[in-house]
């Protein structure tokens, strides 16, 4: 049966000023009856899906209410979730985006969909962006007035995808700024990164880059900046060796699809406009789509049991037994920063060792009972190939306590072979609530088991001992950012045997073959002087095979605190005299 979608009169969209809630809190994510004309059935509450025919005042109310509400600091682990849809037109609207914010174009291109306004997120007290964390925006065009600026100003787990704006955009606010993600992307203006201290570029057209700070990369950007790394923070790879971008909705005259692109080689530039991308699609009669009121891990389990997708619509949900992922093909997809927390000491996600499951926009919690990691992807290191038809994630991000209690080994087990993530932020909480050495606990973020696993952006930080740890071949990683733990309360607490501290970035003593470029690895250890004998630890053979390292003593530390060596012993240290060490 087909859904209606009323159009709200401008006396309706006014009156949510006065019925939707303005404070984060428990009642927060209960919209009005009336919401229910609004494609209430079809996916949730949270999701509001725009029409060009609407009325622009009515639509930029509705997204002024929802920024307002979202974009204080308070509102940094709100339990709301919000995807915005546009269906394929032109809209006069400003795109303002807040803590678990998502905005998406519904057309099979990002050009069928055209807002003429700009994007916003903007930062906090004096334009500190260091904490814009959780949105996205993906498959639009923006069209800027004369004069005026897009400001995508963010950190981490807030990527910008399949987008085309015609015009500037800023990366920051004025302030500082740590880190982000763009991927399959057109931008005819300038990007003016400013500085933003590390960002990943992957798969774009731009016109113009302009500066960032310490630690910029670039893959398949033909005009992207040149490298002269360590003269310059600029690493540039010409090509993206493998991969497929990321599956994305579609409103297709009166049918909703998720569209998946074909997996390619060698690429430069963005897949919308290049030849020979047609890939696939699904219907959503293949999902089984998901509610965080009335599902819980006995539904999706029996739905995956059945041969069905999962399609998470936007809200917090609650699991007490994992995901068993097992069939080949699988695509699990979560629109508005969708989260699963796990509530028993179990991974939210344990998928077999099976080829072309893709899992893509979720948000992972650790809860208060210990898991030993918060998802697997393999059971067991059985060397089986997938290079064929590849394992995917995107845009996971997973998080160990800030919300409150969260407790686990690990958060992310890779043991199957040829697996891709793309993009990926991997948390232990530096703030927030039941933040503390001996509470939030995590020992790892990622730990690769698999061989010829890829990652292209890698974010992972404060973890308790390696930030990753990587014991398959073939590794490859492209672009990494990790701060080591704020908080160990004695150099002792963060040192194992002989060895002072533990390495960020930990290659395992037998591993033969592993690649990564362009790695950026920070410490501020407020509370004792912790010394780090290595930011990167790899057997000696692979030395070589590590490219554009950074090492960053960050202002505030303990003055005695130390990183002694970049690599293996090797590359310099950095302290509070020397706050910076580069290495070729």
């Amino acid at each position: 049966m087909k859904k209606k979608i009323f159009l709200l009169s401008l006396t309706l969209w006014a009156y949510t000023l006065t019925v939707l809630p303005q404070t984060p809190g428990a009642g927060s994510n209960r919209l009005p009856s009336f919401a229910a004309m609004y494609n209430q059935k079809l996916f949730g509450e949270n999701v509001f899906i725009f029409d060009p025919s609407m009325d622009m005042k009515d639509i930029q109310i509705l997204i002024d209410t929802l920024y307002n509400r979202q974009h204080p600091r308070e509102s940094e682990f709100s339990p709301n979730r919000y995807a915005l849809m546009f269906k394929p037109g032109t809209y006069q609207v400003d795109l303002k985006l807040g803590y678990y914010m998502q905005i998406l174009g519904l057309g099979k291109s990002p050009d069928d969909v055209v807002i003429n306004g700009t994007i916003i997120s903007k930062g906090l007290k004096n334009g500190n962006v260091t904490l814009n964390f959780w949105r996205a925006i993906e498959n639009l065009t923006v069209v800027s007035p004369s004069g005026a600026l897009n400001i995508w100003g963010v950190s981490q787990a807030a990527p910008l995808r399949r987008m085309h704006i015609k015009g500037d955009i800023q990366l920051h606010d004025d302030g500082w700024a740590s880190g982000g993600f763009i991927a399959d992307s057109k931008i005819e203006g300038t990007v003016l990164a400013g500085g933003q201290q590390q960002w990943f570029t992957r798969n774009a057209d731009i016109s113009k880059w302009d500066r960032g700070s310490w630690n910029i990369m670039f893959m398949g950007v033909p005009n992207a900046p040149e490298d002269r790394w360590p003269e310059n923070q600029y690493t540039v790879l010409p090509q993206t060796s493998l991969v497929r971008e990321k599956p994305y909705l579609v409103l297709d005259k009166s049918q909703y699809k998720i569209s998946i692109p074909a997996l390619q080689k060698n690429t430069a530039g963005v897949s919308w406009t290049r030849s020979g991308n047609t890939g696939s699609s699904s219907t959503l009669k293949e999902f089984y789509i998901a509610f965080p009121e009335t599902d819980n891990a006995l539904t999706l389990n029996k739905a995956l049991s059945k041969g069905k997708n999962i399609f998470f619509t936007p809200g917090i949900y609650k699991l007490d037994q994992s995901m068993k992922v097992t069939r080949p093909g699988t695509l699990i997809m979560g629109v508005g920063m969708a989260t699963l927390v796990s509530t028993n000491g179990n991974p939210v996600m344990e998928i077999s060792d099976v080829d072309g499951v893709t899992v893509c926009g979720l948000t992972v919690d650790a809860g208060k009972i210990q898991s030993e990691t918060l998802m697997r992807v393999g059971e067991t290191r059985t060397g089986k190939s997938h290079e064929k038809n590849p394992i995917l994630l995107y845009d996971i991000f997973m998080r160990v306590g800030g919300y409150g209690a969260g407790t686990t080994s690990s958060c992310l087990v890779i043991n199957s072979n040829d697996v891709i993530v793309d993009h990926t932020w991997l948390w232990r909480a530096d703030h927030g609530k039941e933040v503390a050495w001996d509470k939030n606990t995590s020992k790892n973020g990622l730990i690769v088991n698999g061989d010829n696993v890829t990652v292209y952006g890698l974010f992972c930080e404060h973890f308790q001992e390696y930030q990753t740890l990587w014991n398959g071949n073939g590794g490859r990683v492209y672009f990494y950012q990790s701060e080591m733990p704020y908080d160990p309360p004695t150099a002792e607490a963060f040192k194992h045997g002989s060895v002072n501290g533990y390495a960020s970035y930990k290659v395992a003593d037998g591993v033969t073959s592993h690649q990564a470029w362009g790695l950026g690895i920070y410490c501020v250890f407020f509370k004792a002087p912790v010394i780090v004998d290595q930011a990167i630890e790899t057997p000696e053979a692979i030395e070589k095979d590590i490219h554009h390292k950074i090492i960053y003593w960050l202002y505030g530390g303990h003055k005695e605190s130390i990183i002694k060596s970049i690599i293996n012993g090797k590359g310099g240290h950095a302290d509070v005299n020397t706050v910076k060490r580069t290495m070729k």
